[in-house]
């Protein structure tokens, strides 16, 4: 059994495998809500013309500029704009993670007319896979930016005044130097805020994150441009990522989740995490009397990316039609349209007319004083630079300790057991070889199966373990969720005293009522479950397997602990696995 991630990534870069989200399998122009996987594996159609009278085009866009770019298809459909032939344009917009969809139209799960990922970063990474399996690229024709999203880091305003926002340059080398400082915030002045606390999303997935972790090996080798495999591969990038990676105490899958936590749980969380500009100040705006303090946006001072949001038309998909191919241009004009720019700023965008000012102030949270000229924009690199970025990340991320606790109830039987074990079992084969894990089958009683450890010494015999489980019994499911944090505390323990740094996880997946067991729901939230304050802390996630699983009470349990709670069927619940491997 292989426990490298490598044997799932594509021959271009872009990885597939393990980080893989299946809250993102959209539907061409509508999907499912973020933690629901959809209830068929059936791909979706392509955008067609609706009728005689109307042709449709499908946008799938990465959801920085959800809100403007909805405005926007709202005002353009009313217009009731013509193709030449005098069909009336109808547009839909779909929104997610730009890493994802990348896949899924590589996967032929998503089919839009046009893709509009958040950097072209994302554009080069698919064009030379969808030449090497067709021929040809998918998009030949050059992506123009539509506005522009600059990411860098959203941090608490007290903190970020300490490091000197706005008048001082912060770079990625202060982050990465106050990660690694054994004095953390103590070294600025205010040793009651511990060492420095940072959430980061998964570059494979997201835009930011994958955007940021470049932009730190931009700043390591002191470019804005020319960007290479091998220097993305020196000790001092590898040195610097595994400052910050040590120091990383929650990875999502979208820097909003990560946002949500800090609203949440507030300054001793976590103490920032990246996103873009536009996010950082819409959580200002519609937060404003939740959070403590205001955030703060912050651009790294050497560079970093706009994020310019190209609009690409997938000209060379054989899903769009020459009429729809005509309908795109006709709406990408639209977008270019001064008063659409002006309306830009209403969401926390900038323009990419310069002839427009920008209106924002540091009272809504980021600098008005930065500009393309203070802060330069980043070159996209190539594919194999983006490849690398993510190789090294894996190799210096900080290692996670799953846990896996499945119900083998007698409701379980027929293909729901089958179904659930095999997908664990690919779970665990997913694992890096250096995770750690754990797997407590509960039914009637809570066993432990034997031996647990790294994945690479335990891993290929756990799988068979789990694949051999047979549905039988009652449901004891508090004693086993019980059972499952006693453990993570002890393992944590143990590594704690050796020096080692770890996340840790349990998976949590039922599919009923509990029946049985010594332990009473309130015993469980009060005695066992932690509070979520501590971002050290043991995470919880919940898979509510088939109709019958309390999903209100597993959905209690994940927020409690900060994961995530979600909704599987025999047919869907390797997807879910993977989505929830993307969190460790």
């Amino acid at each position: 059994m292989s426990t490298n991630t490598e044997n799932n990534r594509s021959p271009w870069g872009a990885i597939v495998g393990l980080a893989f989200v299946a809250f993102s399998l959209l539907q061409a122009c509508s999907g499912p809500s973020p933690t629901t996987i959809p209830p068929t594996a059936t791909p979706p159609p392509p955008c067609s013309t609706a009728n005689g009278a109307t042709v449709e085009i499908c946008i799938f866009s990465s959801d920085t500029k959800q809100d403007w770019l909805n405005a926007v298809v709202q005002s353009f459909n009313a217009a009731q704009i013509k193709t030449t032939a005098g069909k009336t344009i109808v547009v839909s917009a779909t929104h997610g993670n730009s890493g994802t969809s990348k896949d899924d139209i590589l996967k032929g799960k998503l089919k839009p007319t046009i893709w509009s990922p958040g950097d072209q970063s994302w554009v080069k990474l698919i064009n030379p896979e969808w030449t090497w399996r067709t021929g040809k690229p998918l998009i030949s024709t050059a992506c123009q930016a539509t506005v522009y999203a600059p990411v860098g880091f959203a941090m608490w305003r007290p903190m970020a005044e300490a490091l000197g926002w706005p008048d001082k340059p912060i770079s990625w080398d202060t982050i990465a130097a106050l990660a690694a400082d054994p004095q953390g915030w103590a070294t600025y002045g205010n040793p009651q805020w511990g060492q420095f606390k940072f959430g980061h999303t998964h570059p494979a997935h997201s835009n930011s994150g994958l955007l940021l972790t470049m932009a730190l090996a931009y700043s390591v080798n002191d470019r804005t441009s020319g960007l290479t495999p091998e220097m993305v591969k020196s000790a001092a990038f590898v040195d610097a990522l595994t400052s910050v990676e040590q120091h990383t105490y929650h990875y999502g899958t979208s820097s909003k989740s990560l946002l949500n936590l800090m609203v949440k749980r507030g300054p001793e969380y976590l103490h920032a995490t990246n996103t873009s500009e536009a996010d950082t100040l819409k959580y200002n705006r519609d937060h404003a009397g939740e959070m403590r303090f205001p955030l703060a946006f912050i651009f790294p001072a050497e560079g970093t990316f706009w994020a310019e949001q190209p609009f690409c038309l997938l000209d060379n998909a054989d899903w769009v039609s020459a009429e729809q191919k005509e309908a795109a241009r006709l709406f990408e004009d639209y977008l270019h349209q001064r008063d659409k720019q002006e309306l830009a700023l209403t969401y926390n965008l900038r323009p990419v007319d310069s002839t427009i000012p920008v209106t924002f102030t540091l009272d809504m949270g980021t600098n008005p004083r930065v500009t393309l000229q203070t802060v330069p924009n980043l070159e996209s690199p190539a594919p194999e630079v983006s490849q690398a970025v993510i190789d090294v990340f894996y190799q210096t991320k900080k290692k996670a300790t799953v846990i896996l606790v499945l119900d083998t109830s007698g409701s379980m039987g027929g293909d729901k057991i089958k179904n659930a074990t095999e997908a664990a079992a690919n779970f665990i084969g997913r694992l890096e070889p250096d995770d750690e894990i754990v797997v407590i089958p509960f039914s009637s009683g809570v066993n432990e199966l034997q031996p647990s450890g790294l994945a690479r010494e335990v891993g290929e015999g756990l799988s068979q373990q789990v694949r051999g489980l047979r549905a039988d019994g009652g449901t004891a499911l508090y004693d086993a969720v019980c059972r499952a944090v006693q453990r993570s505390t002890e393992l944590q323990a143990a590594h704690e005293a050796a020096g080692e740094k770890r996340l840790y996880g349990i998976v949590v997946l039922t599919d009923g009522l509990n029946q049985g067991g010594a332990t009473t729901q309130e015993q469980m939230f009060n005695t066992c479950l932690p509070t979520g304050e501590d971002v050290e802390g043991v995470k919880v996630f919940t898979i509510a397997y088939g109709n019958d699983a309390d999903k209100d009470l597993l959905k209690q349990i994940a927020e409690r602990t900060n994961g995530k709670t979600f909704s599987g069927d025999p047919e869907t619940i390797e997807q879910v696995y993977l989505a929830i491997s993307a969190e460790q």
